[in-house]
């Protein structure tokens, strides 16, 4: 047990710039972690190929309940959580058992699916304004088959809840409020954002 919490103290005093009550506000200590391996696997590959946002991008963890903030907008470069807002998942990821969710990569699943993608060009559809994703893995690689895009939704509450909250199609839906934010980031970007969706 020592051995796991000196592991911890070392990983978290290595996370530099990142204010330490910000994250408690917001992640504990487990899903910061998380949070840290995903973020340095985004560094990895943009670091490798310049078309990819170096300073900004955005991270969604589905193991936190949909009533919590678990979209968070990261600044890469200076390894901190600039802003975070609610995000439906999939009703087809939906398992009956609460806080358990399933994930899949096929058409007509309605699931969420997990992995790396690129935010991409903006078009006018049934919810608005929305953001075309593209999926880099095995495990989103039909994201454009299945329409899969970044969108809002009124019925996404802006505010933390203590319930669950509404379920989309497979996309990953936000309130619109939190949605303009995104919209004003990815619209000010020359390179592709990335989102990476894990679990």
């Amino acid at each position: 047990m020592k051995k796991v919490l000196i592991v911890l103290f070392v990983c978290l005093s290595s996370f530099t710039t990142y204010n330490a009550a910000d994250k408690m506000e917001s992640l504990n200590e487990l899903a910061f972690l998380k949070l840290t391996d995903h973020v340095n696997e985004i560094k990895t590959l943009i670091n490798t190929d310049r078309k990819y946002n170096s300073k900004i991008a955005f991270f969604v963890d589905m193991e936190i309940k949909s009533g919590k903030n678990r979209f968070f907008v990261y600044d890469i470069q200076n390894n901190k959580i600039l802003d975070q807002g609610l995000v439906a998942n999939g009703c087809g990821s939906e398992t009956g058992i609460p806080g358990e969710l399933k994930f899949s990569n096929v058409p007509n699943s309605k699931c969420t699916s997990l992995g790396r993608y690129t935010v991409e060009k903006s078009y006018v559809g049934m919810f608005g304004k929305a953001f075309r994703l593209n999926g880099l893995d095995e495990t989103n690689n039909n994201a454009f088959k299945r329409a899969i895009v970044l969108h809002q939704y009124s019925a996404v509450p802006y505010e933390e809840q203590d319930h669950y909250i509404v379920n989309s199609q497979g996309c990953p839906m936000v309130n619109e409020v939190f949605f303009k934010r995104l919209e004003k980031i990815i619209e000010h970007s020359d390179s592709k954002i990335m989102l990476y969706v894990y679990y």
